[in-house]
């Protein structure tokens, strides 16, 4: 059997919420997954997703509810997501706040992992479950769907809905395709490629009603440093670069104080990116990179404090770097970004 990973505890009360207001016995379902009733309390803790499995199968026997996972997604709040939730609420727009999704999931646990495509003119968020039990990763994939579309509303206080919903997996017996489409408020399908929501692209740029981005940039440096913490079970690549992603706000760090940080001597950890196929300087030029486009795109931070933050000791390392890595100047990568993703009349 594979290793499942990890679940966060608050990933778990959404269904335990729905549960109570069902009126089943939590603690017999809390007795059956294994989960100690102290554990609710923490709400840093991770459990293994076996102990998720338990729980879910158990209050699905005990429920008798064959969309328990899509009605328990009325519970979603901020904490939910646990960081990643209030990292959202305090984007600018739904656009940025999806754009959060893919590099912080791992702190609500390992359950799937999601990727954003985008096309003419909308834009699909998808998620794949890691679960592979037909029954629990239906009711899973559910939950993440309409736990996403229900959380975009409240914090963008709107009621938009998706111009379609994709489940890979059919129509469950005895279910009305109508209760479906009841939640998401759109055409909802079956049996398909994917779980995603398709959203139009104009739905990027809707406000949302909390937005602080200095409490935004907070939040997120709070998030890479509980990250950091989680990357035992990755490849040493990326876990070099989790450390860099730390390190680069204290300014460049010396490669010597990366190697400390995994008990080695520079040579030997040089030699080992080696035979993973990458280096040091190849990790930190992406990282880097991805940084810098990140800022340049979801912040109206001046590019001398890009590059600052980023370890460069002057601008015009940093422009002569950036044109390296994309052809553009970071101006015109913005600009031109930016034009892109603007609505035409």
């Amino acid at each position: 059997m594979d290793n499942l990973g990890y679940t966060s505890i608050p990933a778990l009360l959404k269904y335990l919420r729905h549960a109570e207001r069902l009126g089943l016995d939590i603690d017999a379902a809390l007795t059956a997954a294994g989960i100690g009733a102290g554990d609710l309390r923490d709400n840093a803790k991770r459990l293994p997703g076996e102990a998720h499995e338990r729980l879910l199968a158990h209050l699905l026997q005990a429920s008798g509810d064959p969309l328990f996972g899509l009605r328990s997604a009325r519970f979603v709040q901020p904490g939910s997501w646990s960081v990643l939730g209030y990292i959202a609420m305090n984007c600018a727009t739904l656009g940025e706040a999806m754009s959060r999704i893919v590099p912080y999931e791992k702190l609500v646990g390992d359950m799937g992992v999601s990727r954003i495509e985008t096309a003419a003119d909308d834009v699909r968020l998808i998620w794949s479950c890691r679960h592979q039990g037909a029954q629990i990763r239906r009711h899973m994939v559910e939950n993440v769907l309409a736990s996403w579309l229900l959380y975009a509303r409240w914090i963008a206080e709107s009621d938009h809905a998706p111009r379609e919903v994709w489940f890979e997996h059919a129509l469950p017996n005895g279910v009305e395709q109508a209760e479906y489409e009841a939640v998401f408020a759109c055409p909802v399908h079956f049996e398909r490629p994917c779980n995603a929501l398709i959203v139009p692209q104009e739905y990027l740029g809707v406000p949302l009603r909390q937005a602080d981005a200095n409490l935004l940039r907070t939040l997120e440096e709070h998030a890479l440093t509980l990250m950091a913490g989680l990357d035992e079970d990755e490849p040493l690549p990326q876990r070099v670069k989790n450390a860099l992603r730390l390190l680069l706000k204290d300014g460049l760090p010396r490669k010597e104080r990366v190697a400390e940080k995994f008990h080695m001597t520079v040579r030997t950890l040089q030699r080992h990116l080696q035979q993973a196929g990458t280096s040091y300087q190849q990790i930190l030029d992406q990282l880097r990179q991805e940084l810098a486009e990140h800022y340049l795109l979801r912040s109206d931070l001046a590019i001398q404090d890009i590059a600052c933050y980023l370890g460069f000791t002057e601008a015009r390392s940093f422009h002569r770097s950036f044109k390296g890595w994309t052809g553009q100047t970071p101006g015109e990568f913005r600009e031109t970004r930016r034009q892109a993703a603007t609505p035409q009349p």
